[in-house]
């Protein structure tokens, strides 16, 4: 039976309402307008999937797509490896809803279990269920909140989650058949984001299920906070790192914390699945920032804001990069053939004859030959003719992801070992990012592909041969 009804759950105390606002977000409305027929729809933000954007063609009307109902809509230059279908995509944009889904605490009981099954069958009722004993639970329940739209994350392909997200391999794709085990949630996370301007956008671990509800039995990693709510944290956890100045040309990588149920910020688990969670980090928030970056354990997203997103390359930017790339005539300095990145139209299939290709380890680019090969050292193992340095001869592909980019530099860098071209400020930012692997391993990787860096940098200036003439 219920012993114990407490308000207070929905008060100023609770930690949801007691988050700092984003000085950061950008306005693009006031606050008593929506968007009218034929006018932009007013943008939380967008998620773009790390490590699996294979190379595209020009972004059309058709592809731009928005979340403001239960389902998304594409809006991508790169895509998964499958195709972006329904809810699974690479990038989704975040759009105000017609109407306000959101929710917020309201108030918190106690019961026994015989009657958790009956308080949770009401649909209608969001709420996160804590099981403490076999004989205790505790239940707090959720109110409409109509100042705030809701959007969920995760692997179901359920109704009620708005961003459909799969494991990403290392080395790029995503991982198919029913023999790959997923370590991503159904009901991954969720992010709520103000419908007033400065439009704030936070992020909660755990996702509400069909029937409204969270559940947290009895491993899950909970415990009751000092003011007497609760809170807790999924069994893989949610993980959010902020850049430390901003997504630009200055940023460097932030830290890494945990996410709770609640919003609260924790730091690291010993491992992802451990039930004792890390130290509350009270002068930090889940406030999502431009560039800040989600990892669901088996995928990780990046959030762009639509201020941060303007000072990102357009597509007709980088296709401007690449003709001008095209038009200095590069050419082999062996083969004396000239050389040109191929049409993203085109997609990425097998390297083109005119296709750059480089030495990794020495950043020195030729045009496609059979001669070098260092087989005792390895299968893609080449000697450079220039510099006589061995290592991964690979071709090179242009990122096609305007959204990764922190500035619209030149493309005059290249990751190792994939081959993959940027400018220099955004290879050697995700060089230098650690990102989640496995339960407790870190490693950077190519935020166009999620193959693994290596080398000492991580990524190489490339080195072109001008024309003789």
């Amino acid at each position: 039976m219920v012993l114990e009804g407490n308000p207070e759950v929905g008060s100023p105390r609770t930690s949801d309402l007691q988050h700092p606002e984003n000085q950061d977000s950008c306005v693009l409305s006031s606050p008593s307008e929506d968007a009218q027929p034929g006018e932009e729809p007013i943008k939380y933000g967008e998620l773009i999937v790390l490590g699996c954007c294979e190379e595209g063609g020009e972004e059309t009307e058709a592809q731009r797509g928005e979340v403001t109902g239960p389902r998304a809509h594409s809006c991508y230059n790169g895509c998964l490896a499958s195709g972006d279908k329904g809810r699974r995509r690479s990038r989704l944009a975040l759009n105000r809803r017609p109407h306000a889904n959101g929710v917020k605490p309201d108030v918190m009981h106690h019961i026994s279990t015989p009657l958790v099954s009956k308080a949770l069958s009401n649909r209608g009722q969001h709420s996160i269920s804590y099981t403490l004993s076999r004989s205790h639970s505790v239940i707090v329940e959720y109110t409409h909140d109509s100042d705030t739209d809701m959007f969920q994350i995760g692997r179901s392909t359920e109704n009620m989650i708005d961003f459909v997200v799969t494991d990403t391999s290392p080395g790029g794709g995503a991982a198919e058949g029913p023999s790959a085990q997923s370590t991503i949630s159904r009901y991954a996370c969720r992010i709520l984001c103000d419908r007033r301007p400065p439009y704030t956008a936070r992020i909660y671990a755990a996702g509400f299920d069909a029937s409204s509800n969270i559940f947290l039995g009895e491993r899950a990693a909970k415990w009751r906070t000092p003011d007497g709510l609760m809170d807790g944290l999924t069994t893989n956890g949610v993980l959010v790192m902020h850049p430390a100045g901003g997504f630009s040309e200055d940023s460097a990588p932030g830290v890494w914390r945990e996410i709770s149920v609640c919003g609260n910020v924790y730091t690291l688990r010993d491992s992802r699945s451990a039930q004792q969670r890390g130290k509350l980090v009270e002068n930090e928030s889940n406030v999502l920032q431009d560039g800040s970056l989600i990892d669901l354990c088996g995928a990780t997203l990046l959030w762009r804001t639509p201020a941060g997103l303007l000072r990102a390359p357009t597509l007709k930017q980088l296709e401007a990069q690449r003709q001008e790339a095209n038009a200095a005539r590069p050419q082999c300095p062996v083969g004396l053939s000239t050389l040109a990145f191929p049409s993203p139209a085109r997609g990425r299939t097998a390297p083109d004859k005119q296709q750059p290709w480089v030495y990794v380890r020495c950043g020195h680019v030729h045009g496609y030959h059979g001669w070098g090969c260092r087989r005792e050292r390895g299968p893609q193992e080449r000697e450079c003719p220039l510099c006589r340095l061995v290592g991964p001869y690979v071709p090179l592909w242009l990122g096609q992801e305007a959204g990764l980019c922190l500035d619209p530099g030149p493309p005059s860098h290249a990751f190792a070992p994939c081959g993959h071209v940027c400018s220099e400020k955004t290879a050697r930012y995700w060089a230098q990012t650690p990102l989640p692997h496995g339960t407790h391993a870190f490693h950077a990787a190519c935020p166009f592909c999620g193959a693994w860096l290596t080398g000492e940098h991580g990524c190489v200036r490339l080195i072109f041969q001008g024309p003789l003439d």
